[in-house]
């Protein structure tokens, strides 16, 4: 299948789901789940056809003890053929982790709203626009082959600031670009955006970025992150972050239920018609095992309960 085909309603023919569960996910769960149980969970991911997982951050672990064994489940995660791996990284110092353990990709957040990036990372935009270029630079001295990605969080709203004017995320987008980002993506990362405004944000950032911006990441805080997938589907994205069980969060976000919930937006593709090679039997059961791990925490996500209907076969064809 072409990677840039369509289907007859002007979907894309194919969409990767990026899970991101083993590090957005679990970074806001205070307990730690075993490495053990972490390379059982790339396992059953990678069995289930997801080709792009979020492994990890480099980050101190006196701060996130949960991601404190980033490196050795990143190092699995590359022994998986065709499986991505990617880690976000806050600074140059974690970037340089990155690119000495050879993650494929490495993701570095900037908020477009300016209190949300003080409370966050204690930096302004634009201090963090300066450390990407620095990321690049030390990327390239390193002759590495990590592709740089950087995630513009709070792109449609922040519970701190309030709105974000899609003027400053175009700007910040530019401004990335010129500072060596190979790809962007978006993110409502607190759960303020609705299908109009994703189309908006999108059709404005898409005319300064184009193909570079490939990727999106909803969360489900007030039920429209799948509507807001499909709206960035309309506009030809190819590339959707989710979390296993719709677990995950902001600390910023009071009262959010999480990300997008993996098997529902398998399901969301599947059924219109959508190929991402998943296998919905293993996506379920590996649910399950997540269910077992975090037992007592709150995992979201309706697929689980319902099925898949009589219409629509177990498995997604490659």
């Amino acid at each position: 299948m072409q990677e840039n085909a369509f289907t007859a309603d002007g979907l894309p023919a194919r969409v990767v789901v990026r899970d991101v569960g083993l590090r957005d996910g679990l970074q806001i769960i205070p307990r730690t789940v075993p490495t053990a149980a972490k390379l059982d969970w790339i396992r059953a991911a990678h069995a289930a056809g997801l080709r792009e997982l979020e492994v990890g951050s480099f980050v101190p672990a006196r701060l996130m003890p949960q991601l404190a064994d980033t490196a050795e489940i990143l190092a699995f995660a590359k022994t998986l053929p065709g499986l991505v791996a990617s880690v976000l990284v806050p600074n140059l110092k974690g970037a340089e982790r990155a690119i000495a353990e050879e993650a494929h990709t490495l993701l570095v957040p900037l908020s477009a709203s300016h209190a949300h990036s003080l409370a966050n990372l204690r930096k302004t935009p634009d201090d963090v626009l300066a450390e990407i270029g620095r990321i690049r630079a030390a990327r390239d001295a390193a002759g590495s082959r990590t592709l740089l990605e950087v995630g513009i969080s709070t792109a449609f709203g922040c519970t701190i600031q309030g709105e974000v004017a899609a003027a400053e995320v175009v700007r910040l987008v530019q401004a990335v670009l010129d500072a060596g980002a190979e790809r962007v993506s978006l993110a409502d990362t607190v759960g303020y955006a609705d299908p109009a405004m994703v189309t908006r944000v999108f059709e404005q950032v898409l005319r300064v970025a184009g193909d570079r911006l490939d990727s999106a990441h909803f969360h489900d805080t007030r039920g429209l992150g799948l509507a807001n997938c499909y709206a960035a589907l309309r506009l030809g994205i190819r590339r959707l972050d989710a979390c296993i069980g719709g677990i995950g969060g902001c600390p910023h976000a009071p009262g959010a239920s999480g990300n997008v919930a993996t098997e529902d937006l398998a399901y969301l593709l599947a059924s219109m018609g959508i190929a991402t090679g998943i296998d919905f039997d293993r996506l379920l059961a590996l649910r399950a095992q997540v269910a077992q791990w975090l037992e007592g925490e709150p995992l979201h996500g309706t697929l689980w309960r319902a099925g898949l209907p009589r219409t629509m076969r177990a498995e997604v064809a490659a």
